[in-house]
């Protein structure tokens, strides 16, 4: 079986794209850019006809919503879904951090966060939507809840690029710069420096 998705998608005057994330669970595609470019997009499939299916050709799809998300300045670096809260995450080039939620069917700010310091680096949500874990290049990881409280934060002595939740949210690796990898729990103890 083969999957396949072709779809061009119009950004405004040539802004060049810097990320971009897909919530499949929902449909949603986050796209940003430099300029604050962010655009938040719909896609919604149809069920594919007969002759398609017979000829194995892809079911159509098309934009149900087009929507240009205005709060950022920089350019947009990361963006993140939490698919079970359906909320988005995003993040610019000052270290600027937007959570935006869905309601009533458009996308509006939630909570607005910035440390000044600092570029994030990655932020990542665990699989269950209830914590997100945000590094900064400069080595400091803050974690919070769903509903905005800060839950733990600490300065690495890292130069931080990636972050990523075990499945069951009890464990979380950062990726350095420098392509190491380290392991800590879910309350920010070290567990071990990975061999790779």
């Amino acid at each position: 079986m083969f999957i396949y998705l072709s779809k061009k998608i119009a950004i405004p005057n040539g802004v060049r794209l810097k990320c971009v994330s897909w919530n499949s669970e929902q449909g949603w595609i986050a796209c940003g850019g430099d300029n604050g470019l962010l655009k938040v997009l719909k896609l919604e499939s149809a069920t594919p006809t007969k002759d398609a299916k017979a000829k194995g050709g892809p079911a159509a799809s098309n934009l149900s919503m087009n929507q240009t998300l205005e709060g950022h300045n920089g350019s947009v670096m990361v963006v993140n879904w939490n698919e079970n809260y359906r909320k988005l995450t995003t993040s610019d080039q000052y270290g600027l951090i937007i959570v935006w939620m869905l309601h009533k069917g458009m996308w509006f700010e939630e909570m607005i966060n910035n440390r000044n310091k600092s570029v994030v680096r990655d932020m990542k949500w665990t699989s269950d939507g209830q914590k997100i874990c945000i590094v900064y290049e400069d080595g400091a990881v803050i974690v919070g809840s769903v509903d905005g409280n800060r839950l733990w934060g600490k300065e690495l002595a890292l130069s931080l690029a990636l972050v990523e939740w075990s499945p069951d949210g009890r464990m979380v690796l950062f990726c350095t710069v420098q392509g190491e990898v380290h392991l800590y729990d879910c309350n920010g103890n070290a567990i071990t420096k990975l061999p790779l």
